[in-house]
C-alpha cells in the first residue's frame, strides 16, 4: 500500500465536530452581537447580552479545548497547497485562531469594565465606574475583534467554497463528517 492510499480522507470526527461548532458559535455571537441593542432595556436585553457572554465563555473554552486537541491528537492531514497558497491558508487559519481568543478575551473585559448583569442573577462588579473612556475602548476593541473574525471565517470559507466549486478538488470535504 502507498503512502498516498493511507493518508486520511478527513479529518478526525472530533476535530470536524469542533471545527463546526466553532463555526455555529462564531456566527451565533455576530448576530446576537449586531442585535442585542434592538432588544427592550430591561430584562430582554439583560437576557440577550447575559446569552451572549455565556456563549462567549463557551467559544473561549471549545477554541482552546481545539487547540490543545490539534496538537496532541487530531488528524493532520497533508496541506492542501504549497508555496504562497500554502502560506496565505496558514496565515488566515492562525489569525483566525488569534482574532477568536481575543475577541474572547476582550468580550470577558469588557463584562468586567461594564459591570454587566448576567440573567438577572448577579452582577460583575465594575472595574471602574468612573472610566467611561475605559469602557469605550474595550468596546470598540471587542467590536474590532469579533468583526475581524467574520471576515477571516469569510475569506477561509470562501476559499473551501473555490476549492469545492472552482478547482474541484476534495478540500472541502476533508472538514464534512465520513459517509458510511
Amino acid at each position: 500500500m502507498d503512502i498516498e492510499s493511507r493518508t486520511p480522507v478527513h479529518y478526525d470526527e472530533k476535530s470536524i465536530r469542533l471545527h463546526w461548532i466553532t463555526a455555529a458559535l462564531v456566527i451565533l455571537l455576530w448576530c446576537i452581537g449586531m442585535t442585542i441593542d434592538w432588544f427592550a432595556r430591561g430584562t430582554p436585553r439583560v437576557t440577550m447580552r447575559s446569552l451572549h457572554i455565556v456563549l462567549g465563555v463557551t467559544l473561549g473554552a471549545v477554541i482552546l479545548y481545539r487547540i490543545w486537541w490539534r496538537s496532541s491528537g487530531g488528524v493532520r492531514l497533508p496541506p492542501a497547497e504549497t508555496g504562497r497558497l500554502q502560506t496565505l491558508a496558514s496565515a488566515v487559519h492562525f489569525l483566525l485562531y488569534v482574532s477568536v481568543l481575543a475577541a474572547v478575551l476582550l468580550g470577558l473585559a469588557n463584562v468586567w469594565v461594564r459591570g454587566d448583569t448576567i440573567f438577572n442573577l448577579f452582577t460583575v462588579p465594575k472595574f471602574d465606574p468612573t472610566n467611561k473612556p475605559l469602557r469605550e475602548t474595550v468596546e470598540e476593541l471587542h467590536e474590532l475583534a469579533a468583526h475581524s473574525v467574520i471576515v477571516l471565517a469569510a475569506v477561509h470559507a470562501g476559499a473551501a467554497l473555490v476549492h469545492h466549486y472552482l478547482w474541484k478538488d476534495q478540500v472541502l470535504r476533508r472538514m464534512l463528517p465520513a459517509r458510511h
